[in-house]
């Protein structure tokens, strides 16, 4: 599904999904931390034109990748409990596969670490209505990701398996996206691994050690807008490689 619509647009051809899929990735500590620093940095909202230019065109390609998921047969329910609909990446890939609906976890019952306040791009309503709720673009945003990213590719939602699923993804994005995507998805997941606030005298804590914080007891990151360069996003491209011998 997702090699067909890379091929019915033209500004995406040339590219293999499942190549993609296949690259061995180097998981980079140092940019993962770097990264998880500007992410801390940044202002909740850096807005400008040039930004507000990518985040609609990112929102009509999110819904025209959610089309192409409904017309597939794939059910989409709101999900709008305070927790998580599934246990972790295999829970979600196995319950997808087996019953043809995939629940999405609403934005209005968990965005980040707080209550969801304030201007973000994302959290405008989409138009799309499902099972009498309408889907903010966050959620759509959501639904795409969960499909390309981890369902269709096993992905599972650790920093190796989300940036696999990131990477994959950002191929169904035309060039002048891929800044919104990585701060929308990478950027948080290095925060959320990486982040200062995990750090003890400077280093991340193994599992075991003194200062350790399991996944289940950290926040989520605040989702923020701010413009990413180019170079950014070339260096995390960078970190997969094919295979070779």
């Amino acid at each position: 599904m997702a090699q067909s619509y890379v091929e019915g647009h033209p500004r995406l051809t040339g590219t293999s999904i499942a190549d993609l899929s296949r690259l061995r990735l180097t998981l980079d500590e140092d940019f993962c931390r770097e990264t998880a620093d500007s992410f801390d940095r940044a202002p909740r909202l850096d807005w400008n034109d040039d930004l507000a230019q990518r985040y609609e065109l990112f929102k009509r390609e999110n819904l025209v990748q959610y089309r192409v998921i409904r017309e597939s047969g794939l059910d989409v329910r709101p999900w709008a409990e305070d927790r998580p609909p599934y246990r972790d990446s295999q829970d979600l890939v196995r319950r997808v596969r087996e019953s043809g609906v995939l629940h999405v976890f609403l934005t209005a019952t968990g965005h980040g670490p707080g209550p969801t306040t304030g201007f973000h791009p994302l959290r405008t309503p989409s138009g799309v209505v499902e099972h009498g709720v309408e889907l903010s673009h966050n959620d759509i945003f959501r639904v795409v990701h969960d499909v390309f990213g981890h369902i269709m590719h096993g992905n599972a939602f650790g920093p190796r398996g989300e940036f696999r699923a990131a990477r994959t993804h950002l191929a169904m994005y035309p060039e002048e996206v891929h800044p919104v995507l990585v701060v929308e998805q990478v950027a948080q997941i290095c925060w959320f691994f990486f982040g200062p606030h995990l750090r003890v005298d400077g280093r991340l804590p193994a599992k075991g050690e003194p200062g350790y914080t399991p996944p289940n007891r950290r926040p989520y990151a605040e989702q923020k807008v701010f413009p990413l360069s180019p170079s950014h996003v070339a260096r995390f491209t960078s970190l997969f490689k094919e295979e070779h011998g």
